[in-house]
């Protein structure tokens, strides 16, 4: 199971270059301007044989200096809440600013793993700079240099050092599904909860989780069985006076990774947002099954089909190139067709076991690739000969090929929507490997 790491700082001293370096993407905006990083980026790591999630936390409010100082402490209070290792980053090179000293005065109250991260230490003699931060009783600063990457093998062992034990649940295995509920602040998330354990017979167990503190309500009604994890909108949001926006995010995060399908609430009456977005991507990096149910529908004047399908293009388009999977207008108030969120859910899990035989596999997509090969490229033709579903959790499937590294992106999503074409696996993801045989 994951862990989550925060990056926290002041403005321009690196955070969104080092969340960069660590998942190796650029999925983070780099300037030199303070307050770039506005909306938030989570990624993921593996290092060691150990994988955790990242998260940027960058100062995004350009003002005064005390509505600055304001969003930074609120982001590190956050962090230090939430979050299992703390990465506090700071600047060899302008050495401690005040708002350092604000921030680490707030890390050394909290009670979680902080490491002290010297950026900007591109030479050997910066590093020795870097010992004016002891400072901060926070222990050992580490040098790097996000940049180039120096140092940050050492910062990653330190991480994997730091995060806790794989947790192990505390009381029954949960051999049924994980369901998690996550969306925006006031999109209904609580309202379908309740919806869902408020009848006469209420729920049968709660699970105290794994050492993460996630709590699982073991749902047992109208035949199903399954738990529900804790997110944002069941449990109380903790006693700072938060950012709402980045507080569900960051919960959202612990409780898409310890589920197994994913229910995303959207507000009939706000449509798709970037917040909505966000939380799609944390659901599509950990390969999670999806169910996307429009709430407050009961709020909507015109609910002819013509406008049913009108929202469920906008969706698709927005979260596209992932588009297979269901789209539920419901009302938690009235409790309108919150049934067929609970069938849903159970078909998306079953389809996330879905197997297929090889032989049913190798009929129906050989002549399909015959018809349709990959393109050739540099004068190499590419031959696909054989194919099969690997035995993992996600659906997965290997493309035996004499030149698979000349396979690009799109035609694996052409397989993949000939894979989804032929069998149902709408709400789940699919995995397409291309291998030499």
């Amino acid at each position: 199971m994951s862990h989550l790491v925060a990056i926290v700082g002041r403005p321009n001293v690196g955070k969104s270059t080092l969340f960069n370096r660590l998942t190796q993407t650029r999925g983070a905006i780099v300037s030199e301007e303070a307050g770039t990083t506005r909306d938030r980026q989570y990624g993921k790591v593996t290092w060691l044989d150990r994988e955790f999630s990242v998260v940027d936390t960058g100062g995004w409010v350009v003002g005064s200096e005390d509505v600055f100082e304001g969003e930074i402490n609120k982001q590190v209070e956050i962090a230090m809440e939430e979050a299992d290792v703390i990465l506090f980053v700071v600047d060899v090179e302008n050495g401690i600013t005040d708002l350092d000293d604000e921030v680490a005065a707030k890390l050394r109250r909290s009670k979680k793993p902080v490491l002290l991260v010297a950026n900007k230490a591109d030479n050997y003699a910066q590093h020795y700079e870097a010992a004016e931060f002891y400072a901060f009783g926070l222990g050992d600063p580490m040098p790097i240099s996000a940049i180039s990457g120096s140092g940050t093998g050492d910062l990653l062992d330190a991480i994997i050092k730091a995060l806790p034990s794989e947790g192990t649940f505390a009381d029954e295995p949960l051999d049924a599904p994980r369901i998690a509920i996550v969306g925006r602040p006031n999109a209904g998330k609580s309202s379908l909860v309740n919806a869902f354990i408020g009848e006469e017979r209420n729920i049968v167990t709660n699970v105290a989780g794994t050492t993460r503190d996630s709590i699982y309500t073991h749902y047992t009604k109208f035949g199903m069985n399954f738990y529900l994890v804790d997110t944002a909108g069941i449990r109380k949001r903790g006693k700072v006076n938060e950012d709402l926006e980045y507080y569900s995010v960051i919960r959202s995060i612990r409780a898409i990774e310890s589920a197994d399908v994913c229910v995303l609430m959207l507000d009939a009456t706000r449509g798709i947002e970037s917040q909505d977005l966000n939380i799609f991507s944390i659901i599509q990096k950990n390969s999670k099954g999806l169910i996307v149910c429009v709430n407050k529908w009961d709020l909507v004047a015109d609910k002819s089909t013509q406008v049913i399908k009108t929202f469920e293009r906008a969706i698709r388009e927005r979260l596209a190139p992932f588009t297979d999977f269901p789209i539920i207008f419901i009302s938690a108030l009235t409790k309108q067709r919150i049934f067929k969120v609970l069938e849903e859910v159970q078909q998306v899990y079953e389809r996330r076991s879905k197997r297929i035989p090889t032989h049913q596999l190798n009929e129906v997509m050989l002549p399909i690739i015959e018809a349709t090969p990959p393109p050739a490229t540099k004068g190499k033709y590419i031959k696909i000969k054989y194919v099969m579903q690997l035995p993992t959790a996600v659906p997965s499937f290997a493309f035996f090929a004499n030149l698979p590294q000349w396979v690009k992106e799109p035609y694996k999503r052409f397989l993949e929507n000939q894979i989804r074409a032929h069998w149902d696996f709408s709400g789940t993801p699919i995995n397409i490997f291309i291998r030499e045989k």
